[in-house]
């Protein structure tokens, strides 16, 4: 397959190039710097785009069969989560291809007894301060996107530490935070990756999110 991975030089984002070309597809990494880019494994069947995802055509997209939506942001403009997410739902509207798949945060996760949403957990602590306007626009974005009914998407939420890492087993679930037997809660970049791919090459979930982490 061709896919096209936003924020191919981050954690998630180059985690998942490496595995889609591992398996043997044609990847479009997009990233703002060529720097970052280059530093990208070679790979014959890997194509650098330096470029503002804001600014992905609709050609462009269409010439792929997936768009992974892997990009981070600064806390102070953490709005772009939402952002991005309009703009390619906006563009993709009643179009067959490409199917989008986003990679959102733990925050919109349920957890404990009352099943609260994890994000409280991180907005109650004064150390997260700095960052918690992530996962608050990430649940955003998925609020947004579960009002689409007519773009085929996926979103894919990690476990409460999300790290960069090697594949595990996988533990999956729908909207809960998973925690292993271990008590901990953890999704590796590797895992997050092994996860996407899969869901790419063999499809379960559309118009939903689902949440990954490692076993």
């Amino acid at each position: 397959m061709k896919i096209m991975i936003i924020g191919a030089t981050g954690m998630a984002g180059s985690a998942i190039t490496e595995r889609a070309l591992a398996q043997g597809h044609s990847v479009i990494a997009v990233g703002r710097s060529q720097e970052k880019l280059a530093t990208l494994s070679a790979n014959p069947h890997l194509t650098t785009l330096a470029k503002d995802a804001f600014s992905l055509s609709l050609p462009e997209l269409q010439a792929v069969d997936v768009v992974v939506d892997a990009m981070a942001s600064r806390p102070t403009e953490a709005y772009l989560h939402v952002d991005l997410a309009a703009k390619l739902v906006a563009q993709l509207r009643q179009q067959a291809t490409p199917r989008l798949v986003f990679i959102l945060g733990a925050g919109s996760l349920s957890t404990g007894d009352d099943h609260h949403l994890f994000v409280h957990d991180i907005e109650s602590d004064p150390a997260n301060a700095s960052f918690v306007a992530i996962p608050q626009n990430q649940l955003a974005e998925l609020t947004f996107l579960r009002t689409v009914k007519n773009v085929d998407w996926v979103g894919i939420s990690p476990a409460a530490m999300f790290q960069a890492g090697p594949a595990t087993a996988i533990n999956y679930g729908k909207d809960d935070l998973l925690i292993n037997a271990n008590g901990d809660s953890i999704t590796n970049s590797g895992t997050m990756a092994a996860a996407v791919v899969a869901e790419i090459e063999q499809p379960q979930h559309h118009q939903t999110r689902f949440t990954v982490a490692n076993q």
